[in-house]
């Protein structure tokens, strides 16, 4: 494929990608596949997609911002609590068995989909006093640990944290979420770029769709509500934890 052609499949792939990422997740599981198919080895397409993530989640900030959802201060404590775990993922140099890795992450996910049939009420101590539960601390740790060494699936897992946890309703808990990410992608994203992991002629064309993606992602979310954001998340994640339990 041509470099012309390149651009045109990434900004595809990376709008569809953009939407998935910021109101479900799995977003990288389109965009990882692609870019190993247009050259890239392993972990230069990780480096790779974390500068498109890091760009898809600054235009999710803004926009949600601009739609009157931000809670800064919050959001900012979360995230230095994934940051320890996202640099020590970003170094952790082990081999993960690919097979092994799928099924946990089908188990996860199977797990987030139940979660979100258990009714939830609305903390408004927490979102009054930006507290946050102690059990919160080392889960979002663990969090930044598994989105430091892969970030395919890590949005499904902060979904999961932050709606039964900290109890915020699902439009909220994409806020908070894309903050975060972006938060820890940046010292992630340092690390790829040190080691000349990156592609940027293709990071940059995959980031123009991602961030395209999460515009239309975060007016969705705001005027569709959590009913609708539910919805696209069971079937994104049915879809993907068939695909990984069969794969």
């Amino acid at each position: 494929m041509d470099i012309t052609s390149n651009i045109i499949l990434l900004f595809f792939v990376g709008t569809v990608a953009g939407f998935l990422n910021v109101n479900a997740g799995g977003g990288s599981t389109l965009t990882l596949p692609v870019l190993i198919f247009l050259g890239l080895d392993g972990a230069t397409a990780n480096g790779t997609n974390r500068l498109a993530i890091l760009l898809q989640n600054s235009s999710a900030i803004y926009n949600f911002r601009k739609e009157n959802y931000s809670d800064f201060k919050l959001s900012f404590k979360m995230s230095l609590l994934t940051l320890p775990g996202a640099i020590l993922g970003a170094f952790w140099a082990v081999n993960i068995d690919d097979a092994l890795f799928k099924k946990i992450l089908a188990l996860v996910i199977i797990f987030v989909i139940i979660t979100l049939f258990i009714p939830q009420k609305t903390n408004n101590a927490v979102e009054n006093r930006n507290k946050i539960p102690p059990f919160a601390y080392f889960t979002l740790f663990l969090a930044g640990i598994y989105g430091g060494v892969v970030q395919a699936g890590v949005g499904f897992i902060f979904m999961a944290i932050l709606r039964n946890l900290m109890k915020f309703d699902l439009v909220k808990v994409n806020m908070h979420k894309v903050f975060i990410v972006w938060i820890y992608t940046l010292p992630v994203l340092a690390v790829f770029i040190l080691s000349g992991k990156i592609s940027w002629a293709l990071g940059l064309s995959l980031a123009v769709g991602n961030m395209l993606g999460a515009k239309l992602a975060v007016k969705y979310a705001v005027k569709k509500g959590e009913k609708a954001i539910k919805f696209l998340l069971v079937i994104v994640l049915l879809m993907m934890s068939v695909k990984l339990i069969l794969s």
